[in-house]
């Protein structure tokens, strides 16, 4: 009994200490600039109302500029909510919108409303912790009306 007692606090040392460790490797941020020249605001109107819901509850993942909370400067943490970042501006990076064909463009906003109106994003996990970044009825409605006028204005543009 006494053996195990002494092998557990071993093995709880050395998990510790990795961890301490690993406290010393944080990933990149993501601190850019949210409002670049290529940002959506500047290709198609973005309502003061709206925007104000894309920063609350898509701009972390979806823009080069995060508001990062405290769990983010925990390792292993840090790393999840990097990739997490990273794949979520794959997706769709708002800051960058400008530098996607019309097609695209249409396709992306065309994407943010049918996720909005479906309640796939903002994830679920992202509102476990943002629970300010839920969005109501109100708010879904006045994102999709949004994406959905901001084609349009897309389409007139383009002819």
């Amino acid at each position: 009994m006494m053996r195990k007692r002494k092998l557990f606090k071993k093995i709880f040392l050395v998990f510790f200490i990795l961890f301490i460790i690993a406290q010393f490797f944080q990933p990149e941020k993501n601190n850019g600039v949210a409002d670049t020249p290529t940002d959506v605001t500047h290709y198609v109107t973005v309502p003061a109302d709206v925007m104000q819901v894309l920063r609350t509850s898509c701009y972390d993942c979806h823009s080069n500029k995060t508001q990062y909370p405290w769990y983010s400067q925990i390792t292993p943490g840090n790393f999840w909510l990097a990739n997490h970042i990273s794949d979520g501006k794959k997706v769709l990076n708002f800051s960058e919108f400008g530098s996607l064909s019309q097609r695209k463009m249409r396709s992306k906003l065309s994407s943010v409303a049918e996720q909005v109106q479906k309640r796939e994003m903002p994830l679920q996990s992202y509102l476990f912790i943002h629970r300010n970044a839920r969005l109501s009825d109100s708010q879904i409605k006045m994102v999709t009306n949004w994406a959905d006028s901001a084609k349009q204005e897309l389409s007139l543009k383009n002819k």
